[in-house]
């Protein structure tokens, strides 16, 4: 789908609007084209037959995804996460020992490796021209699921919120990338797929920002910001 912005954002060009870097989210991102893991993973559990109230369904992953910041192992794999996540989506929705816990994970997991392998390239691409950084509101192990994933090395800076405290879209954790990084807000790019953490946050740090809009949803952010609807589309706006 065509880009719906024109806005070039050129590392060559050293006026006002020159970038140097380029900052990511990860969830949602990264590992998938603008869509939030809480909408994968009710696909994946229709997928197997669990169909339960959307209103319910948000709520109960909401508790679970909650009850794993912070408390996981540093070291967990991206498997071992989801499936941790899906086991206590299970036990909140009440689904009993016959829940396809495993099937939905596999759904969810490969789907996202797939994802990650195939924007690997177009990071490399795009560390050849900037420096990139990640800014996630995750568990305490993402630096492990970057290595994991083979994505580890192309990132100057990865920021995981349940490191530092703080968690999107508190302009702070932002401002801790660009620090790391070395380079001013009005310098770099932010990339996310939600408005209401990604977009808001990198506005309210200074930084413009591409936002990734999942399921080809339009809409408006900032004028002036480019909406993609697949990270492949970065290329003409930052390659």
């Amino acid at each position: 789908m065509p880009v719906q912005s024109q806005t070039k954002f050129a590392a060559e060009n050293r006026g006002p609007n020159a970038v140097d870097a380029v900052l990511f989210d990860f969830g949602g991102t990264l590992d998938a084209d603008g869509l939030p893991w809480r909408e994968r993973i009710a696909r994946c559990c229709r997928d197997e037959g669990v169909v339960i109230d959307p209103g319910v369904f948000d709520a109960t992953f909401y508790a679970a995804d909650d009850a794993l910041v912070g408390v996981v192992p540093p070291t967990l794999s991206l498997r071992e996460t989801v499936t941790r996540l899906v086991s206590g989506l299970a036990r909140g929705l009440r689904l009993g020992s016959d829940a396809p816990i495993d099937r939905v994970t596999a759904c969810f997991v490969d789907k996202a490796q797939r994802t990650l392998d195939r924007n690997r390239a177009l990071l490399t691409a795009l560390g050849q021209r900037y420096r990139l950084g990640l800014v996630s509101n995750f568990y305490g192990n993402l630096a492990a699921i970057c290595e994991e994933s083979r994505i580890h090395q192309l990132f100057s800076v990865i920021i995981d919120s349940a490191d530092v405290g703080l968690t999107k879209p508190d302009p702070r954790i932002f401002l801790k990338a660009t620090d790391a990084l070395g380079v001013s807000p009005s310098a770099a790019v932010f990339v996310g797929d939600s408005l209401p953490r990604d977009m808001a946050g990198a506005r309210a740090a200074g930084m413009p920002h591409i936002w990734l809009s999942g399921n080809g949803r339009d809409g408006v952010c900032c004028p002036g910001d480019p909406v993609i609807h697949s990270l492949a589309a970065l290329k003409e706006i930052l390659l």
